[in-house]
């Protein structure tokens, strides 16, 4: 797939235009595999938002997401996010119409333990590239002076 295709924009005025200067229309069955928006599908600068499916009765391993934030809207499905406060694992269910936030460099896995629905997300980061830093196990990030 190329770096705009299947994606839809005005027609008439406005085909001349950068990029930049229109609006993009990403569609359900077109998106670049996870990636529905990005600097590759549309252009876009510093989002990346894409579409994640976890099959029932799966786990991600261990990791983060270097300096990206991650904000994860919950679609479908009860997806478990798992990570550890600095004295104990911590595992935060979700449901259909909740919303995520993972900071930069947090340490956290994914997991379904639904055994028939897969869990769909949309994923947004910060960072144009989806960036997956594995780790051997989940640990609390030591806090840093912050002179």
């Amino acid at each position: 797939m190329t770096a705009h295709e299947g994606v839809e924009t005005a027609q008439g005025a406005g085909d001349d235009a950068p990029l930049n200067n229109r609006v993009h229309h990403v569609r359900s069955g077109e998106l670049d595999g996870y990636a529905a928006i990005s600097g590759g599908t549309v252009g876009s600068k510093r989002l990346w938002m894409g579409l994640v499916e976890n099959p029932p009765l799966s786990a991600t391993d261990n990791h983060h997401h270097g300096d990206s934030e991650a904000g994860i809207y919950v679609v479908s499905g009860h997806p478990v996010f798992v990570f550890h406060d600095g004295t104990r694992e911590v595992r935060l269910a979700g449901g259909p119409g909740d919303f995520f936030l993972v900071p930069p460099f947090v340490p956290h896995r994914e997991e379904n333990p639904d055994p028939d629905e897969p869990a769909v997300v949309v994923i947004a980061r910060t960072t144009q590239e989806p960036i997956k830093v594995s780790v051997p196990e989940l640990y609390r990030l030591q806090e840093t002076d912050p002179r």
